[in-house]
């Protein structure tokens, strides 16, 4: 039996029982799951190790349980972080024009609308837009344009009394 097998094998055998474990110790599912999923992940990552193993499942429920322990204080900690410094700014903008930016943006293309977010919106140079998006700064240029182009296009199609320098930065 391959290492790929026997993880599968585990996994179909034992992940609910994991995860109604794990679920008693979080006490809640979705935060289970996705320690248990993590688990199988850390298995995947090393089948050798994890099929020299003699209870395949005591290590899974170890991992899980660790994953959740470190999940909880990392959320604790965020937690307290966001009491301190108490609720978060009001961002969202109901202007209509800033509305329509948006939706607009929507419409866009991944590479152009993360362009000209980071670009305009974040206010980045080029240069690091291009370092976020893994991409050379020739092609951030590009996206810059034809980004704007679109972008003006679909302004102007949805309010055709809008007559005025399209400005993506308000």
């Amino acid at each position: 039996m391959s290492d790929g097998d026997l993880i599968s094998e585990v996994y179909t055998g034992c992940f609910r029982r994991l995860v109604v474990q794990l679920y008693a110790v979080t006490g809640d599912l979705n935060e289970a799951q996705e320690a248990v999923q993590e688990a199988f992940t850390r298995a995947l990552a090393a089948p050798r190790r994890f099929a020299g193993l003699e209870n395949p499942e005591a290590w899974l429920r170890r991992v899980a349980v660790n994953v959740a322990r470190s999940r909880y204080r990392r959320r604790r900690v965020f937690d307290g972080l966001l009491r301190r410094i108490g609720p978060p700014p009001a961002v969202a903008d109901r202007a209509p024009e800033h509305l329509a930016l948006l939706a607009a943006l929507r419409e866009l293309p991944e590479g152009q609308r993360h362009a000209l977010a980071l670009h305009y919106l974040v206010d980045l140079p080029v240069g690091e837009v291009a370092a976020t998006l893994g991409v050379s700064a020739g092609t951030v240029k590009s996206r810059l344009s034809r980004g704007r182009q679109a972008l003006a296009a679909l302004l102007t199609d949805s309010d055709t009394t809008y007559t005025g320098r399209i400005d993506v930065r308000s």
